[in-house]
């Protein structure tokens, strides 16, 4: 998207922030629904824009700052993970960080944190070939061809980044839509939003609350 466009969309985007957030909030239109009649909002730009208007927190700048900070640490404790998690979070860490760079660090930090707060790596990562697959996910960040993409009610809604960044957009699409937590990652994204965005921290969870001790 073109600078020019992009600053014209945020402003009709501001403009009409509060009919959008009626809609969402009254109507829970479907996702694709929303697509058709509000397209604009469905690009990694306007979804930071709709997190910030919503929480005043810049989303990615936030997230993958803070990521950045713990990914160290997470690694670092997961390895003390024992039986069936343990085994889990070694082979996640044998299978991605042979190519070490900081994506695939963050990449490896967020799916090995999945598996140890006792959550299922497979509920919220899936590896797809084939797109038509995608239509029975509810909520997932898929990897097609070495890029993640966001779905949401079967539907692509961003597509193209890496996985941490995936991370940070789906939760910018949750807040956006108004969405809830899948109930299977309930842990999982309590830390997206209260370590990594800073947001109601102080109302974790004990086992949030542990793990923020463990690598804070």
């Amino acid at each position: 998207m073109k600078k020019g466009n992009s600053k014209v969309i945020t402003e009709k985007m501001i403009k009409t922030f509060s009919l959008l957030r009626h809609k969402i909030i009254f109507e829970a239109p479907t996702i694709s629904d929303f697509m058709i009649r509000w397209p604009a909002l469905f690009n990694a730009a306007q979804i930071n824009e709709e997190f910030k208007r919503v929480t005043i927190v810049s989303l990615e700048s936030t997230f993958m700052a803070k990521l950045d900070q713990c990914a160290p640490q997470i690694m670092t404790l997961t390895q003390s993970k024992g039986g069936a998690a343990g085994l889990k979070i070694k082979c996640i860490k044998d299978r991605l960080l042979e190519n070490n760079t900081a994506d695939v660090r963050g990449e490896a930090a967020n799916r090995c944190l999945v598996v140890y707060l006792g959550e299922k790596e497979e509920d919220l990562f899936v590896e797809y070939n084939l797109e038509s697959n995608l239509a029975k996910e509810v909520m997932k960040i898929a990897i097609i061809g070495g890029s993640a993409t966001i779905v949401v009610e079967g539907t692509k809604v961003l597509e193209g980044m890496d996985v941490p960044r995936s991370c940070a957009l789906l939760m910018g699409v949750i807040y956006a839509l108004n969405l809830s937590y899948p109930k299977q990652l309930k842990y999982t994204f309590e830390v997206f939003q209260k370590l990594f965005l800073d947001l109601d921290g102080q109302k974790a969870s004990s086992k949030v609350m542990r793990l923020k001790c463990s690598i804070f």
